[in-house]
């Protein structure tokens, strides 16, 4: 386990450092954009992901590694949003990257009780298969969405959220530190 949290970590990290790079550039422009625009971003990405595996080339200059660490920040984004949508606040670089490390971690601890579950089925699946997942996660998102974040029985947006954060991870994994 520690082997994976090593890996998990160093991903995280990766996407972190963009988030801050972007952060400096542009601020927190997406502060604009509702929820469902956030979730409409993910599908964007996913979506360019699959067509990249199916078609097996790239014709713009990023690979799906890029688009899974821009999954995983849209991700983080979309966490801020759903807290934080209806006020005006506009956040420090130091309040924005505290936000994005309290979304990491508390998706870190999700990942880490999951596995400990799991057993770490995750190792065993191709990266394909977590674009599927994420893109399914997608789904069910815009679904909660159109329903007004309501739910019968389902977890919410944010569960939704957390679980494409941790198959981005996997699958930066799995790309990145072959067994």
């Amino acid at each position: 386990m520690n082997h994976t949290l090593s890996q998990y970590n160093s991903e995280i990290n990766i996407c972190r450092q963009l988030f801050d790079k972007k952060n400096t550039d542009y601020g927190t422009a997406w502060r604009i954009l509702r929820p469902k625009s956030i979730t409409d971003q993910i599908l964007i990405k996913a979506l360019r992901i699959r067509s990249i595996e199916d078609k097996g080339i790239s014709q713009v200059n990023e690979g799906i590694e890029d688009e899974f660490v821009g999954i995983y920040n849209y991700c983080i984004i979309g966490l801020i949003q759903l807290g934080h949508w209806q006020d005006d606040k506009e956040f420090s670089t130091t309040e924005i990257m505290a936000l994005f490390d309290k979304e990491a971690e508390t998706t870190r601890e999700l990942m880490l009780k999951k596995n400990h579950d799991y057993g770490e089925a995750w190792r065993e699946m191709r990266v394909s298969s977590f674009t599927d997942l994420i893109l399914m996660k997608l789904n069910r998102t815009k679904q909660i969405e159109d329903n007004s974040g309501i739910t019968l029985v389902s977890e919410g947006i944010d569960a939704n959220y957390r679980d494409m954060m941790n198959y981005a991870i996997f699958a930066l994994i799995t790309l990145h530190h072959k067994k």
